[in-house]
Formats: structure tokens, sequence, C-alpha cells
């Protein structure tokens, strides 16, 4: 499998449901770099897996939607635990759904598979993984 990430960074706020959570029940801050990893079997008939500018403009604008903002209070993830990994799930949906509307290009939409990694800090992130 051959594979191309971009990497990006967001600032959010949020709280987290649940004693689990101790003090990061209460409202707080959080800043992620953000690595996307597009994936395909096999190079497109320019060698590539996926245009790489196109690829960190939709990872750009994606991140743009959900930083600077108090995700408690963003309407589309209403009932969410916006955990690091819940996070990392909506940043690769919401890829995949532009890759899928061919903003990535002819080969956004032959791509196989997409990671999201959300890096917390130099010790700790978390990521989730989808086909596409």
């Amino acid at each position: 499998m051959f594979s191309v990430t971009i990497r990006d960074h967001m600032m959010i706020a949020h709280s987290l449901r649940g004693a689990t959570f101790g003090p990061a029940q209460r409202l707080h801050g959080a800043t992620y770099v953000v690595d996307a990893t597009f994936r395909r079997a096999t190079l497109d008939e320019d060698g590539i897996v996926v245009d790489i500018a196109r690829a960190a403009g939709a990872l750009h604008v994606v991140v743009a939607e959900l930083g600077y903002r108090n995700l408690d209070d963003e309407p589309a993830l209403a009932g969410l635990n916006t955990t690091t990994e819940e996070l990392a799930r909506v940043v690769a949906d919401r890829l995949a759904d532009r890759a899928a509307a061919g903003d990535l290009g002819d080969g956004g939409r032959r791509l196989d598979g997409l990671a999201v990694t959300l890096h917390e800090s130099h010790v700790a992130w978390a990521g989730y993984e989808r086909s596409l």
C-alpha cells in the first residue's frame, strides 16, 4: 500500500463528559497536530497517491471548520464526547466526504483508505483509520 501524509494543526476548546476525565470535564483548550494519511494500493498514471497540494488544502479546510471554536457549542457535534479519538474520526469522515466530492482531484476518488492521527503532545496521540 502506498501512502502520502499531510500535516496541519488546530486549536480547539471543549469539555469532556464522564468522571474518567477528571479536570478535563471543565472547559479547556487543546492544540492538535493533525496528520492525514491517504492510501492507495496502486499509484495513478502520474505515479502518485494523491495531489499533495489538493490534499493539504482539503485538510486545511477541515481543521479550519473545527479550529478556534468551543466544540461544545457546535451543532454538528451535539451529543458527541469530543475525545481525541472521536475528533480523529470526525476529521477522517470529513476528509472522506471531500475526497468523494472530487476536492482532491480524480486520484482522491480512487483512494483505498485514510488514516487521521491527532497528536495532543509529544507523548500522546490517537487516531482513526477507515476504508474508502
